[in-house]
């Protein structure tokens, strides 16, 4: 590509910039122009299955974002530490698993600041990255999040398997219409761990590369 500027005439190559889906200062997807997908992981509870989880990442060579509730890091540091030794990514998932659109000012900064004092003592990671409980956002709390210095993140597509126990529908809501970009919202339940990897294989074998939240975000 030829570039002129002021009479300068430059040669080079342009890069596409990074295209997220951004609502309202909330991203529901990273970067579209990008073969990075995420697997989102939230763990208030499950963490029976984390383990078996971790293998199958570990297995089949893949990173991920794990946003973590403030009160399961309190009574689970070995697993938080165990996440981050395996070169996972940790995010902030409030303290309380409250409806953070329900919530004053006041109390979504002490839910997201807590959590944050609370797994930056027991593992040492400073985290930017907060999912609100429930998907329950406002004004209030995207910009209490910011004022922490912290993206707010939803989801590209929701497997909901805290609620649907099937492993071959956790699959299909995980891969349908996969692309660059996606955000995959999971929990740790004993159906999505029986669907990890089948789910890995499926992006691994479409070209789509899973990794951190951060990393899609572009």
């Amino acid at each position: 590509m030829i570039c002129v500027f002021g009479g300068l005439t430059i040669w080079g190559s342009v890069r596409a910039l990074p295209t997220a889906n951004i609502t309202n200062g909330v991203y529901y997807s990273g970067d579209t122009n990008s073969n990075n997908a995420s697997l989102m992981i939230n763990v208030y509870w499950g963490t029976e299955y984390l383990d078996g989880m971790l293998e199958v990442l570990s297995e089949k060579n893949v990173k991920t974002t794990f946003f973590v509730g403030g009160t399961w890091a309190l009574k689970n540091e070995e697993m938080l530490n165990k996440i981050k030794s395996q070169g996972h990514e940790i995010g902030n998932h409030g303290y309380n698993h409250r409806d953070h659109d329900k919530i004053s000012e006041s109390d979504n900064l002490k839910e997201i600041s807590n959590t944050h004092k609370i797994v930056q003592e027991l593992s040492g990671v400073e985290m930017n990255l907060f999912a609100p409980p429930s998907g329950a956002y406002n004004k209030t709390t995207v910009s209490a999040a910011t004022s922490l210095g912290y993206k707010t993140i939803m989801w590209t597509r929701d497997t909901i398997d805290w609620r649907d126990k099937n492993t071959d529908l956790i699959y299909s809501r995980a891969i349908k219409n996969a692309k660059g970009g996606d955000l995959i919202l999971m929990h740790p339940t004993a159906n999505t761990l029986e669907a990890l990897p089948k789910i890995i294989e499926y992006y691994q074998s479409n070209n789509l590369n899973l990794t951190t939240v951060t990393e899609t975000l572009g």
